[in-house]
């Protein structure tokens, strides 16, 4: 039912008024992502605020220091948290496993949580976003609404994925 609603709302009700569609389609994908789990729609915000800030800075600055500065802090941000959710666990088991071969018995807790449906599609999106924007490849969106559709347009994401 969710789909028929979002179409029907997106061609018919708002048709050739880009900015209500792009509204349409991201309250619609982060309703769609909050079905899974609201509690990961933090990441994707933050990755998608980050990622339109620091773009919107590289494009203010010449300064090659401050322009690696900021590609490195949205580097560090973005694959900090994939790394953290991806891997996290792996991490952790593989280490105490380690430790145990030695003899050693080590107490760690892992994170009892399910990866965070699409973090890896949408953190190299944001991440190709800034790089582009770092290279000068193309000019940073002055439209955060655009942006966000963009990110979390989870309907084509997941049909990728597919």
């Amino acid at each position: 039912m969710f789909l028929p609603i979002v179409f029907i709302l997106y061609w018919f009700v708002f048709k050739n008024k880009l900015k209500s569609q792009n509204i349409v389609l991201l309250i619609s994908s982060y309703v769609f992502y909050s079905f899974w789990d609201w509690r990961f729609l933090s990441l994707i915000l933050i990755s998608t605020l980050a990622d339109y800030f620091i773009g919107k800075a590289l494009s203010k600055t010449n300064a090659q220091n401050h322009r690696k500065q900021l590609l490195y802090s949205s580097i560090l941000l973005n694959l900090g948290l994939l790394c953290f959710f991806k891997y996290y666990n792996f991490f952790i088991d593989s280490f105490t496993t380690a430790f145990s071969f030695f003899g050693q018995t080590i107490s760690v807790n892992s994170l009892n949580i399910i990866l965070p449906v699409g973090i890896s599609f949408y953190t190299f999106q944001t991440l190709s976003y800034t790089i582009d924007v770092y290279r000068k490849k193309i000019e940073p969106t002055n439209n955060l609404i655009n942006f966000a559709a963009f990110v979390s347009f989870f309907f084509r994401n997941l049909l990728l994925d597919l």
